[in-house]
């Protein structure tokens, strides 16, 4: 693993050529955070954070041959669109209208269909001020995109600040009714990508209520309350433990109701401690949702970036979004945006440490 970050010293970001993986953005500040974007799929490839002792490691997992971002690991650190998470069976209706999309192997339509927003080559510029240095990722996407209506103009700007904060905040307009959730969907690992697994890193979660599912992850009833269940994670909770609950099944892919819903600001939705190297992330979000998922599935078959296969445990996705197949249930949020409207997101990660 090479736990330094590509050349940096603290002015606009710097832009490589990178074949299968687009363009290369490296931007961030001396002794703080410094991230790595790739322009296919807007992905955020690498993110070096300080330890207790100053250290710096790379915390994001990314797969060691960019190919594999068009397969086992395409959804690594990429944003995906134009809708996160589940539609169950890719139907929907839109003001009586009904829709079809694309689908995956199990018949449903997961974070955009067969050809997401993981998979375009975005255009990207640079931004640059004192105090936050990054890029602006812009994409269209095309009336009849994988089944979804209307042309929608979307852009993403990550940014990294002085104060060691990594913010991604969406923005998208269309010129018909249509659906948009997006998120990123990095793994995280904050003793080091490549150094084992998550399973004693401590998390909790500020939500009152999660979504139960079936066998295909596809909301299966109301939203419950978390007490009593194995999801209840409002205070600090080690991983390994929480999975280990009745009911948990040996990891997490579930959807958790925060409370209070969205708003204009970012609120806390999740707090991630790996008490190994003090590393702290705090996720703040204005979305009404946090998609935990703690890779059970990963089994070996991707080899990281520092060359270590990653296996179940080896990073936790914290996505915020929309609640998944909620364009078929009236009872959540909805995910329609219209013209004339603008489709507003902003999630925050917060570095910090604690001895």
């Amino acid at each position: 693993m090479n736990p330094y970050p590509p050349a940096l010293t603290g002015v606009p970001p710097v832009c490589r050529p990178g074949a299968d993986s687009g363009e290369r953005w490296t931007f961030g500040f001396p002794g703080g955070l410094t991230a790595e974007v790739h322009t296919r799929g807007a992905r955020l490839h690498g993110l070096w954070v300080p330890d207790r002792f100053g250290t710096l490691a790379d915390v994001v997992l990314a797969p060691r041959d960019p190919a594999l971002t068009a397969t086992a690991a395409r959804y690594f650190g990429a944003t995906v669109g134009r809708y996160a998470n589940r539609i169950a069976h890719g139907r929907f209706s839109l003001d009586g209208k009904p829709y079809q999309l694309t689908t995956q192997q199990d018949g449903h339509c997961l974070h955009g269909g067969t050809d997401g927003f993981d998979t375009r080559l975005w255009e990207a510029e640079s931004v640059h001020t004192p105090e936050w240095t990054g890029v602006l990722l812009h994409l269209r996407s095309p009336d009849g995109d994988q089944g979804f209506p209307g042309n929608l103009d979307i852009t993403v700007s990550c940014l990294v600040g002085r104060d060691n904060e990594l913010s991604f905040s969406y923005t998208a307009v269309t010129d018909a009714p249509t659906l948009v959730n997006l998120t990123n969907h990095a793994y995280f690992n904050l003793e080091g990508e490549g150094t084992g697994d998550v399973l004693d890193h401590e998390l909790t979660v500020d939500a009152s209520h999660y979504t139960p599912v079936d066998a295909d992850l596809i909301p299966s009833g109301d939203h419950r309350p978390l007490p009593g269940t194995a999801f209840d994670l409002r205070r600090p909770l080690r991983i390994a433990r929480a999975l280990a609950r009745p009911g948990a099944d040996g990891g997490y892919d579930h959807n958790f109701v925060l409370s209070p819903h969205g708003g204009a600001t970012p609120r806390r939705a999740a707090f991630l401690h790996a008490p190994a190297t003090g590393r702290c992330m705090e996720v703040l979000t204005t979305e009404p949702g946090l998609q935990v998922y703690t890779a059970g599935q990963f089994d070996g078959t991707v080899l990281g970036k520092s060359g270590t296969p990653y296996r179940a445990g080896a990073g936790i996705a914290l996505e915020t979004q929309h609640f998944p197949d909620s364009p078929n249930r009236p009872g959540d949020p909805s995910p329609v945006l219209r013209p004339g409207d603008e489709y507003r997101s902003s999630t925050v990660l917060r570095f910090s440490t604690r001895y």
